[in-house]
């Protein structure tokens, strides 16, 4: 049954004339407004749905949610709330809604909606600026998702943050789950941090710090917690957080008012430009239709870095308006680049992340899955699950291989077997 053990169970029989929309994967928002269902979709379209919901249909889906979560709902307690893996329920009681009971249905799907041709096709981000960031992952550079609600700041991080390789500890620090980063990368090393009464951001950050992290992702910085989030930077721990901002020139006076009195102005200011390395602003945008109509589009509008040299602060924007502004990278980042072996920021060398280095790990058996290789390779490999054997990987890797040139179908067997073009072990990169 939908009640047992306090959970909300994803049924026609629960969500009655809703489960359509829940199992159409293109909707992202279920909203009712006490009179109107409203729907949104993956193209940003948003429309009244054909059907009306029955009075008599709200009163029990209210009941069924407040039964799963063990939660009064009536004038003194006007706000429910719950939650499965991958949708997030609100109801507003009639007395606080004045124009009806209000229901909010969001969707978190474990998978990234963004692919490298979709973001290049729908002009949301260009290829070279996608391969900059995936450069900056590459560098482990501490990243900042900036826009305001509902533009999709989580969906961005979740596409970059898909190319960590796996052998590097990601832990998430989330109130409700919406990166499902272990579902998205399977067998990466990885660990899910829940908020709740007992685990506030704080303290969650201290667990994160350790339990021996190489990423901290944190879902949202609210409050406070963003001291402790920069602290953990500072101790070299890389990672990513999303913030409400609408430029990423404003994000330190962002942290600096949420920061309030726990650390100085000054010293924060500093902290901020020392450990965040990147800003990407995502917004919205109306787009005119060939036949005159317009629709509503997603896109990246800014991205910048943030470095602290000769005692100055400076944020400088690579990408505004969603065009290149044709500023140099800064030499500082420049040097991160360089020593994560990235010659060209702009250019993404898939085929040296095709195969990834053979690690010592005694589990792996010499073999590991990329992080996030060219995309086709990455989607013809989507369905693994596990270590492979030597001769799958070999298979796997070949099928991948048929949209690759001789040479790189050649560097690629090479490259797994520890060897260079020339036929040399390259000895130094797997220790």
């Amino acid at each position: 049954m939908a009640e047992e053990n306090g959970k909300v169970e994803i049924s026609p029989e629960f969500f009655g004339p809703l489960y359509q929309y829940i199992e159409d994967d293109s909707i992202t928002d279920i909203d009712y407004d006490g009179r109107r269902l409203w729907l949104s979709d993956t193209k940003n379209h948003r429309y009244q749905a054909k059907i009306q919901l029955p009075v008599d249909f709200v009163t029990a889906f209210t009941k069924r949610v407040a039964n799963c979560v063990s939660k009064q709902f009536h004038k003194q307690s006007p706000v429910l709330e719950a939650e499965t893996e991958t949708l997030r329920i609100t109801i507003v009681h009639e007395s606080a809604a004045i124009t009806g009971r209000a229901i909010c249905i969001r969707k978190s799907m474990p998978f990234t909606r963004l692919s490298r041709d979709s973001m290049v096709r729908d002009g949301y981000l260009s290829e070279s600026m996608i391969n900059l960031l995936i450069n900056c992952v590459k560098a482990r550079m501490n990243m900042t998702f900036c826009g305001e609600p509902g533009v999709g700041k989580t969906e961005c991080a979740k596409y970059f943050s898909s190319y960590i390789p796996k052998s590097q500890r990601v832990i998430t620090i989330e109130d409700n789950p919406e990166w499902h980063y272990s579902s998205l990368n399977p067998g990466a090393d990885s660990v899910e941090l829940r908020i709740s009464p007992v685990m506030d951001y704080t303290k969650a950050i201290k667990t994160c710090l350790r339990l021996n992290p190489k990423w901290m992702m944190l879902s949202e910085a609210r409050s406070k917690e963003v001291v402790y989030l920069l602290e953990g930077f500072s101790t070299g721990v890389r990672g990513m957080t999303t913030l409400h901002t609408d430029d990423i020139r404003k994000v330190p006076d962002r942290m600096m008012n949420m920061a309030g009195s726990l650390r100085s102005e000054g010293r924060l200011e500093n902290d901020i430009y020392s450990f965040i390395d990147v800003g990407v602003l995502i917004r919205k945008k109306l787009r005119k239709r060939p036949n005159g109509s317009f629709e509503v589009i997603r896109y990246v509008d800014q991205i910048g870095f943030f470095y602290r040299e000769n005692k100055k602060n400076s944020c400088l924007l690579v990408l505004d308006q969603g065009e290149p502004t044709g500023n140099d990278i800064p030499e500082v980042m420049m040097k991160k680049f360089q020593e994560a072996c990235v010659e060209d920021p702009y250019t993404f060398d898939y085929r040296q992340d095709l195969v990834t280095e053979i690690c010592d790990d005694k589990h792996s058996d010499g073999y590991a899955i990329p992080a996030r290789p060219l995309q086709s390779v990455a989607e013809s490999m989507s369905d693994y699950n596990g270590k492979p054997e030597a001769a799958d990987m070999d298979q796997r890797i070949e099928e991948a291989a048929e949209v690759l040139s001789d040479m790189e179908r050649e560097f690629i067997q090479k490259k797994r077997r520890g060897m260079t073009f020339v036929g040399r072990k390259e000895k130094a990169a797997f220790r």
